[in-house]
């Protein structure tokens, strides 16, 4: 199933988490499974300049509280490049399936994406506990 035969609603993605994205795939393998569908995000994306993120939208470094369908409990993950993981559990990298589908997204949505072994999850965003640019730092 490709990213384009999935539910997706609208994405905005700030100019900086772009580029910074963009630099991050560049460095992966041609093969790595994630690489393509994270490219298929940014391509759809609305990219606007850090100041104009609204504040319900997920961008990197914030923290989430989200649902996924096949689970019964809720997560509240940061969402980091990888090298900002660390062993904490509170943090998921933009290179995970499920990090890489909360980009973007605003609270309220719900994004199916593909899972590494050909299914499919269902993701739904409950709340933006944490966003960097509503805290005014834009240069994270």
């Amino acid at each position: 199933m490709t990213p384009q035969t999935l539910s997706r609603p609208k994405i905005i993605v700030s100019t900086l988490d772009a580029e910074r994205i963009e630099q991050l795939l560049y460095g992966l393998p041609h093969n790595a499974a994630i690489k393509d569908e994270l490219e298929a995000e940014l391509l759809r994306a609305d990219v606007v300049e850090p100041t104009e993120i609204p504040a319900n939208v997920v961008t990197m470094n914030s923290t989430v509280r989200f649902k996924v369908a096949s689970s019964p409990e809720e997560f509240e993950l940061t969402l980091v490049y990888p090298k900002d993981l660390d062993a904490s559990g509170k943090k998921i990298s933009i290179l995970a399936p499920i990090g890489s589908a909360l980009l973007g997204l605003s609270q309220g949505d719900q994004i199916q994406w593909p899972t590494p072994d050909g299914g499919v999850q269902q993701v739904s965003i409950q709340e933006i506990t944490y966003q960097p640019e509503r805290n005014g730092e834009y240069h994270r």
